[in-house]
């Protein structure tokens, strides 16, 4: 572990010369592994983190809780050697819930050994009983119940039996809100498959949502507590708003296809960064969120900047933005020009992303897609983009109308009709934008339409 002397002058009153990092290794003898940092909490005058590693307990070691400081020296408090990356406040207990740790409002931790052959992945509000209860998800779908006075997990699901999951599962973020319980699983493995999913439970019964790879869920508890949840499939970025009890359905595209697989993922989140505003990371790519859906609708999705950065978590701490890293490791020497495992935690401004990569990316409504006639596509969005291109077949002579939703609130007006047999791209203008595009056909066709944003 390093600290940089600019850190410090910076939490002390002098200027921040740039970003800085903090540095976090795990062991170097076999079985070298990953030393990821899952999950970043500000809680009892420090900042806490977990570190994990590549897969469960015994394919590495040297991980663990670590205390952060004002002073920006940590200092690891507790080795797990397990792979988790949830974190949580539970208010009513006034209690920070992270990896397998309950740490107190005066920094006092301990570890819930139940849990020390699980991966957990997300801890969330109880439906019936929030007050003294919490759910805990482990990446193998496991979902469990505790109660927080006696600290005992309890089995409630098998979610990778119950919804027939038939590549492994890899489950991630999850969220309670609006009366249910959201759950995401990027088990994604070759193109075609359909065993991940987005899951949401009532208490009593498990839903599938969908069967695409889905990364992350969040919201706040007031301000209409709009749930939103992000993930993939094969064309673009599948974005998800849940507002008054109703799913909404957007797309968005892609800054990378560096993040397709399951395990390149680790882990896309949605976090609050500054107060009320989300920052949302999904496929390389940075978005500003606005919480809150207005005639709704939901207004303010904007690209910040496209990035390679693999970054499990990230939150704010003492007026600063601190992203977590997976920084490039051996991984039980998968990668022999790799040495001894480590990551560094990256602490900037909020705004310094907007110095990062410009957004570009690519994605699309339909791929080799069976559409009928009159039929709108999923929402996709147009804003924050320099120059655009669209690229559209057909297997047979069919106008698409173009619409463009430029106001946010779900009003569309014709853009162009465009008449497609084969292949046809059309350009935008330079500088065209709307806040959303759709596709409506005139007659049923096998057809792809693919955006390119530059």
């Amino acid at each position: 572990m390093t600290t940089r002397r600019a850190v410090l002058g910076a939490l002390l009153g002098a200027p921040l010369a740039g970003a800085q990092t903090i540095g976090f290794k795990s062991d170097n003898d076999p079985a070298r592994t990953e030393c990821g940092i899952g999950a970043l909490m500000p809680w009892a005058d420090a900042l806490w983190a977990v570190t994990y590693n590549s897969h469960k307990k015994g394919t590495g070691s040297g991980l663990g809780l670590y205390r952060i400081g004002e002073d920006l020296r940590s200092e690891r408090v507790d080795v797990h050697d397990g792979t988790h990356a949830n974190r949580m406040i539970h208010h009513e207990t006034n209690q920070c819930l992270i990896g397998p740790y309950i740490i107190d409002a005066k920094g006092n931790w301990s570890r819930i050994r139940e849990f020390d052959d699980h991966r957990l992945t997300s801890t969330m509000r109880h439906l019936k009983e929030p007050k003294s209860k919490v759910y805990y998800q482990t990446m193998e779908g496991l979902f469990f119940e505790m109660d927080l006075a006696t600290r005992k997990p309890v089995l409630l699901n098998d979610l990778a039996k119950e919804m027939n999951l038939q590549a492994r599962p890899h489950f991630k973020g999850g969220y309670t809100a609006q009366g249910r319980t959201v759950v995401t699983n990027n088990g994604f493995y070759e193109y075609g498959e359909t065993s991940a999913g987005l899951f949401e439970y009532d208490g009593s019964r498990w839903k599938r949502l969908s069967d695409k790879p889905h990364m992350d869920v969040a919201a706040r508890e007031n301000m209409g507590s709009v749930m939103f949840a992000t993930g993939w499939d094969e064309r673009s970025v599948l974005f998800h708003a849940l507002v008054k009890g109703e799913w909404q359905h957007y797309r968005l595209p892609k800054a990378s296809h560096a993040f397709e697989h399951a395990w390149q993922t680790e882990w896309m989140r949605i976090r609050e960064v500054e107060t009320e505003h989300f920052l949302m990371d999904i496929q390389g790519m940075f978005y500003e969120l606005q919480p809150v859906a207005f005639e709704g609708h939901i207004w303010g999705v904007k690209p910040v900047c496209q990035h390679l950065r693999i970054i499990p978590d990230y939150c704010a701490f003492r007026g600063l933005l601190a992203l977590g890293g997976n920084q490039t490791t051996p991984n039980a020497d998968n990668n022999a020009v790799m040495g001894q495992p480590q990551s560094g935690l990256w602490f900037g401004k909020s705004d310094d992303l907007w110095s990062w990569g410009k957004p570009k990316g690519w994605g699309g409504v339909w791929r080799k897609t069976t559409v009928a006639a009159g039929k709108p596509s999923d929402p996709f969005l147009m804003t924050g983009f320099d120059r655009a291109v669209l690229h559209l077949t057909s297997d047979k002579a069919v106008t698409f109308e173009l619409q463009v939703d430029f106001l946010g609130d779900g009003s569309w007006e014709t853009y162009e009709k465009v008449k497609v047999s084969g292949y046809r791209p059309h350009i935008f203008p330079a500088g065209f934008s709307a806040h959303w595009i759709r596709i409506v056909p005139d007659a049923a066709c096998t057809a792809t339409a693919e955006f390119l944003y530059t």
